[in-house]
C-alpha cells in the first residue's frame, strides 16, 4: 500500500510539473490559447527590420495589443503589418506607428503615437503614418562613406 501512495504522489507531482511547463511555454511564446479579444488594424511599412508575429504593440510604454501578421504587399513591395488591439483602445485617424527596439539590441515592437483627430480608426482600418526602424548599420555606412548622392 505504501508503494502505491508513493507512485501516486510521484505521478501527481509529474503532472503538475508538465502543466507548469505548458503554461510557461504558452506565456513565454506569447501564444493565445483561447483567442485574443480585440480588433484588427493594419499599417504599411517600407521596412520592418526584424519585427516578428506576436511582438507587442505599445502606446506610451503600455502594451495595448500584439502583432498578428506580417505580409509583403506584391503591388508596392511594402510590409503590411496587422495588429490586434484591445477593444477599449480607440486610435485617432492621424496616429503614427513606428517599429522600435527595446534597448540597444533588444526585441522589436511597435510604438503607436496617438494623434489629435476626433475620428477613430475603425476595425479593419489602416494607420496611414508609419516610421521604419532605425538601421544602425545604414547610419554607420552613411557616416563612413558620406550620404548618398555626394
Amino acid at each position: 500500500m505504501k508503494r502505491f501512495d508513493l507512485e501516486l504522489a510521484v505521478g501527481i507531482f509529474f503532472l503538475i510539473g508538465i502543466a507548469c511547463l505548458a503554461y510557461l511555454s504558452i506565456k513565454l511564446g506569447r501564444m493565445e490559447v483561447i483567442g485574443y479579444k480585440g480588433y484588427a488594424v493594419y499599417a504599411k511599412f517600407s521596412n520592418v527590420g526584424g519585427l516578428k508575429k506576436g511582438a507587442s504593440v505599445e502606446i506610451g510604454g503600455v502594451e495595448v495589443g500584439r502583432v498578428k501578421d506580417i505580409k509583403l504587399d506584391p503591388e508596392d513591395y511594402t510590409a503590411v503589418v496587422t495588429f490586434l488591439l484591445n477593444p477599449e483602445v480607440k486610435l485617432p485617424e492621424d496616429s503614427i506607428a513606428a517599429v522600435k527596439t527595446k534597448g540597444l539590441i533588444g526585441e522589436k515592437y511597435v510604438s503607436i503615437t496617438p494623434g489629435a483627430s476626433e475620428r477613430a480608426i475603425q476595425p479593419g482600418g489602416r494607420i496611414r503614418e508609419t516610421q521604419p526602424p532605425f538601421d544602425l548599420s545604414d547610419a554607420i555606412g552613411r557616416l563612413i562613406y558620406g550620404s548618398p548622392g555626394k
